[in-house]
């Protein structure tokens, strides 16, 4: 049927980035966009919260992690134990402000689970609570509550907005539509109207909420570009509507808190420098100050020397505004200043220029101070408003770099413009995907690379995956299931990941180009943050070919995320492998953590929490060869209880002759999965090799050792193996050590749930293995068909400390037998 498959053309930033061979700007880079994404909520603040044993009780929780409306939290009481940390949803869980139960006489009460730790709690409540930063109320209860204050700027909700073309006068304007905290603005008075309309984000230091210019002694004044448009009456009496209104229209007091403060400035009228006018920003000029407002703003003309010239090019500036420099920072930088138009000849000199003005250059003591630390590079790709159209926003590309400013080509605007210069603080500036998570058109490139799709009819509900592209709430006629992604506030979000460089690297990855990578990435985009987490960290590896395999989705494994390619380079090779994420916040802390597990380095190694003094997991304590086989990789198996509740001990004891394909010196090549972001070619083997291709030799060698090991691990099995005969106890012959001291158990451990199995082994010598048990979720049903065998191949122990769990295990069995069994 032709009708029944329509290919759809679609910018994909993905494949764009693959095939420029380009980076996109790192996420850090965009401090406005982060501060964007805060919901009033910050890590430390401490709330009352209902005990989930006990819905009648409350207790004191600290927040860990904010990301959109959801909070990780943590009980007071457990110290740096991140065990029982939980998130919650501010919008429906039953969260207070320090003092509420006080206030409502309801009952604090220390959870079960720490109450041996806090044997005073009024002594424990008063010393927690000294000093400590409460929850905002506001946040937690009424209109407000669990809003992203950034969502409270809502259409029709006004504004005072500075004229910086004309003078230091302020006026009314309307918000029409909010994108991600970049506002579209119309002057109060013309709601019919667009020809004025205005885009800035919420926190340029020219916007204000109203009563601003009262407060502060300016004049609220229509700006002269559309003050003939209506009588002074007229605008009399807009102004009166509009105090009448404020209550309806006002947004949260605490909105502007983050904006940058404007400082002091030093400069004087007749002072010359260097400019870029902000309204065209392609060439650097000399320019003037024109006349100075006060101690915070003064305003700057380009210089034109044309005696015809009819209107000028004037703004008003205050001490941190961006694109103004000191005189013969353009020559000093190698860069080309533009002569003013009308100066005889084409080589401008400042010392000849100054003599004929009569003017003085304004010291270097006037202007901030530029850094080049900011993390952007040449040729990397982020997404620019066209300044020609702000309408637009553009593929953009860095293509020069000067102390804090970029130049950037922007890619796919309706008209081509030069190169922009932006200052990398600039509110025009987005990193890769904002347009998508925010729903925004974003100006693809000319010559798009698209991406290809059929519609099919039929798709398999178990096999459907969501690209990173669907992750927005731009698309309207798309349904996303809840457990496909969490939205919030109509975002898709995931907190800031932490490199957190003190925890142990492990045995693969590179601790010196751990400790360069960027203290955190995100927050943003599920998908994309943890993309770049990962590549990041292939990037950090001794042989990034050997992560990428580590990393690379198990053909055996539960399909839970959304597949993604990451490619590794190794001495000339290109690898490529297909590595699942998650796609929503609540998973993200457990996803790093296994992903941590699975590269044998320290689970806190990076994470949605950030490792301020000590870890947690104590690991600059232990030494490679322990920490390995404590936190070794655990991957292949899981434990668990098996089918049906019963014990089946034959089938566990052939489980151990499987061999991992892990192990093989060349990837494998993994089953396909249905998405379009699959790759075909196997996954691991060089680009374009048409096959699978061997490592270097010292992998071989490593395969040749592996192999070597195997073989006397299974002389030692058959010297070391536990009775399997599940009807009866071992016998002290078998296993060749001796049974300890009798133990006595209170409680039947067919009834253990995991956390009773985790209380027992951290009572033992083998607390460090507690977990793997943890992790595995292995009861007391499981633990009893634990063998040397099943524990050695599943929990990947070497012999030594694999006998001494078992020893544990023994002695629970034999106390299970004589206790228990009938």
């Amino acid at each position: 049927d032709a009708g029944s498959s329509v290919e759809e053309m679609e910018f994909n930033w993905d494949e764009y980035l693959e095939d420029t061979g380009a980076t996109a700007a790192p996420h850090g880079s965009f401090k406005h966009v982060d501060t964007s994404l805060q919901n009033g909520f910050a890590p430390g603040m401490k709330l009352e919260v209902a005990v989930k044993s006990d819905q009648n009780t409350y207790w004191v929780a600290t927040i860990i992690t904010t990301c959109g409306q959801l909070l990780l939290l943590r009980y007071d009481g457990y110290g740096e134990d991140r065990k029982a940390d939980f998130w919650c949803d501010i919008m429906t869980a039953d969260l207070h402000p320090i003092g509420w139960c006080e206030q409502n006489k309801k009952i604090l009460k220390v959870p079960e689970g720490i109450k041996d730790k806090i044997p005073d709690q009024e002594e424990f409540l008063q010393r927690e609570l000294k000093g400590a930063c409460s929850a905002p109320a506001n946040l937690l209860e009424g209109l407000h509550r669990g809003k992203n204050p950034l969502d409270l700027i809502a259409p029709g909700s006004r504004l005072e907005l500075q004229n910086i073309r004309d003078s230091l006068e302020a006026w009314i304007v309307n918000v029409v539509e909010n994108v991600g905290g970049r506002l579209k603005l119309r002057y109060e008075g013309l709601e019919d109207s667009e020809k004025f309309d205005q885009w800035i984000f919420y926190l340029d230091p020219f916007l204000h909420q109203v009563g601003w210019a009262a407060q502060h002694g300016y004049s609220l004044q229509p700006p002269l570009a559309i003050r003939s448009l209506k009588s002074e009456a007229d605008w009399q009496e807009i102004l009166k509507k509009v105090k009448e209104e404020e209550e309806e229209s006002s947004v949260p007091t605490d909105l502007f808190k983050d904006k940058p403060v404007i400082g002091v400035h030093s400069f004087s009228e007749g002072m010359k420098l260097e400019a870029v006018d902000p309204m065209a920003p392609f060439v650097i000029s000399p320019a003037t100050v024109l006349k100075v407002y006060n101690e915070k703003y003064f305003m700057i003309e380009i210089d034109d020397l044309r005696p015809e010239r009819t209107t000028s090019q004037s703004y008003i500036c205050h001490v941190s505004s961006a694109g103004i420099f000191p005189v013969q920072w353009s020559l000093k930088n190698g860069l080309h200043l533009s002569p003013p138009p009308g100066y005889p000849g084409q080589d401008f000199d400042w010392a000849d220029y100054l003599k004929q003005c009569g003017a003085e250059a304004a010291p270097q003591s006037c202007f901030p101070l530029l850094t080049s630390d900011h993390g952007f590079k040449e040729n990397m790709k982020l997404e620019a408003v066209n300044p020609v159209d702000p309408e637009e926003v553009c593929i953009a590309t860095v293509t020069k770099l000067k102390d804090s400013y970029l130049w950037l080509q922007l890619e796919g605007s309706k008209k081509p413009v030069p190169d922009c210069i932006v200052s990398v603080e600039s509110m025009n500036i987005f990193p890769v995907g904002w347009c998508e998570t925010n729903g925004y058109q974003l100006r693809p490139p000319r010559k798009a690379i698209v991406n290809k799709q059929k519609k099919i009819a039929v798709v398999q509900p178990e096999k459907q995956i969501l690209s990173s592209r669907t992750v927005h709430d731009g698309l309207k006629n798309q349904e996303l299931n809840s457990s496909d992604s969490v939205v919030i506030n109509g975002k898709y979000c995931c907190p800031k990941i932490y490199f957190n460089h003190r925890c142990f690297s492990g045995p693969y990855l590179n601790k010196g180009r751990i400790a360069e990578l960027p203290q955190s990435v995100g927050p943003g985009n599920c998908v994309l943050v943890l993309k770049e987490v990962l590549t990041l960290l292939i990037n950090a590896a001794y042989k990034p070919s050997r992560v990428l395999r580590e990393l690379q989705l198990d053909e055996e494994a539960a399909w839970h995320g959304h597949g993604e390619t990451l490619k590794a380079k190794y001495k000339g090779k290109s690898y490529r492998a297909t590595v699942e994420v998650v796609r929503t916040a609540d998973r993200v802390a457990d996803f790093c953590r296994k992903t941590c597990i699975k590269l044998e380095c320290c689970p806190n190694l990076f994470g949605p929490q950030m490792v301020l003094d000590k870890c947690s997991e104590n690991c600059s304590v232990l030494t490679k060869t322990k920490y390995t086989h404590y936190y070794g990789k655990r991957k292949n198996k899981r434990i668990g209880r098996p089918p049906g509740g019963h014990s089946n001990l034959e089938v566990a004891m052939k489980k151990p002759n499987k061999r991992r394909k892990r192990r093989k010196h060349f990837f494998v090549h993994k089953k396909k999965r249905s998405s379009t972001s699959v790759d075909n070619t196997p996954a691991g083997s060089p680009q374009g090799s048409g096959g699978e291709e061997e490592d270097d030799q010292d992998e071989s060698e490593l395969s040749h050792s592996l192999a070597q090991d195997r073989d006397k691990r299974k002389r030692k099995l058959r010297t070391f193996s536990f009775s399997d005969d599940e009807n009866k106890p071992p016998s002290p012959k078998d296993i060749k050590m001796e049974v300890a001291e009798k133990l006595q158990l209170d409680s039947n451990p067919l009834e253990w749930s995991v956390a009773d199995v985790v209380r027992f082994l951290k009572s033992t010598d083998c607390a460090p293995l507690a977990r793997i048990f943890l992790d595995q979720e292995i009861d007391g049903q499981a633990l009893l068909l634990l063998t040397l065998p099943t524990v050695q191949e599943c929990m990947d122990l070497k012999l030594g400390p694999a006998i001494k769990l078992c020893h544990h295990i023994e002695r629970v069995k034999l106390a299970f037998y004589q206790q228990f069994a009938n």
